[in-house]
């Protein structure tokens, strides 16, 4: 359970899910998060205050918490309050929280901070046993989502070695655009492709309520159509940093002229950036599979290929599978209608 927690703790978004998995337990704490995270944050945004009977408020100064504060506060958390909702409600909020294209924002500022990350331990491990499907492999029943209502909905995609050579052309072609076109000066405010798994192809979830709740930077969607799908064969599992970074430096594929900008601001890295040759790896694999704890400790993060290379694991969701062969089906089970209320989390199945 340690080297799991520790896995947590080394990868901005499993930081994120243990600092929110916290904060939900004590009031005092999050408005030390929100405050210090509020003055870390390069782009804050601004407060607008109210009163109760709409007079203009007096002149206040803000609150102002420091790393201590913070870390103090987080050590006084009886981690054994916490329990499997107030898990799951975390790991929604880390998820949808994940940016690849903007410098991290000030709770994940706050959560990165040596000492609050050290005082965050014993939330790690308690959040370890409240989710046990943290390094569950891929399983054969999977789901995929089309946010439209069912009435609407299409047939999913099949990859096809066209479709692979196609994505693998259209990124060749962005490199040279991108080198011909942007300022190789980091700081300079362009942006891009940042991902670095092929979007056209069809990805699926182990779990209906990951496939729906667990989305990066979600939209809002209030309906979707849920598809039980199958598929079988090859399946290569991401669970860590150092399974990216291998793959990466099995089948390397330049992507510094087209990634430099965003991933400096999310990782703060000038360098050279490689992301996997899906094409090249779709002769060997026919799906890559991600842990929900390679999710948590590799995404959003700069990881090392090399001496002159390193990588970012961007706009993959947690147990998540990309399928790249022509393996997998829509199941015989009917598409389910689901929906939810706004600004709520729970979906509920129609009909």
């Amino acid at each position: 359970m340690t080297d799991l927690a520790d896995e947590l703790l080394h990868g901005p978004r499993g930081r994120r899910l243990c600092l929110d998995a916290a904060a939900s337990t004590d009031d005092e704490l999050s408005q030390a998060v929100f405050w210090l995270g509020h003055r870390l944050d390069p782009s804050p945004g601004t407060l607008i205050r109210f009163t109760a009977d709409g007079s203009d408020p007096e002149p206040a100064e803000d609150p102002t918490f420091t790393e201590a504060d913070v870390a103090g506060l987080v050590r006084r958390v009886d981690s054994g309050i916490l329990t499997a909702e107030s898990a799951r409600e975390a790991l929604r909020t880390t998820v949808d929280a994940a940016r690849y294209w903007q410098e991290p924002d000030g709770t994940d500022a706050v959560a990165a901070l040596p000492s609050v990350r050290d005082a965050l331990r014993p939330v790690a491990e308690r959040l370890v046993a409240l989710l046990p499907d943290l390094t569950a492999p891929w399983a054969s029943a999977q789901w995929t989502v089309d946010w439209r209502p069912a009435s609407d909905g299409t047939a999913i995609t099949h990859p096809s070695s066209d479709l692979l050579s196609a994505w693998t052309r259209e990124h060749h072609d962005d490199e040279k655009r991108a080198e011909r076109e942007r300022p190789h000066d980091v700081h300079a405010h362009f942006s891009g492709h940042w991902w670095s798994v092929p979007y056209q192809f069809p990805t699926s979830r182990g779990r209906i309520a990951d496939a729906l709740e667990l989305v990066e930077d979600s939209l809002g969607w209030e309906v979707a159509t849920v598809i039980p799908v199958r598929g079988t064969g090859r399946i290569l599992e991401i669970r860590s940093a150092d399974d990216w970074a291998a793959l990466c430096r099995e089948f390397p594929l330049e992507a510094t002229a087209s990634r430099r900008h965003d991933w400096f601001r999310i990782t703060g890295r000038d360098g050279r950036w490689l992301i996997p040759d899906w094409e090249r790896i779709a002769e060997r694999w026919d799906a890559v599979h991600l842990t929900t704890l390679g999710y948590l400790s590799a995404a959003t993060r700069c990881i090392d290929v090399d001496d002159e290379y390193a990588t970012v694991i961007a706009g993959w969701a947690p147990d998540s599978t990309v399928w790249l062969g022509d393996v997998v089906r829509e199941w015989h089970e009917p598409r389910q209608q689901w929906r939810r209320e706004p600004h709520e989390n729970t979906w509920v199945a129609e009909g």
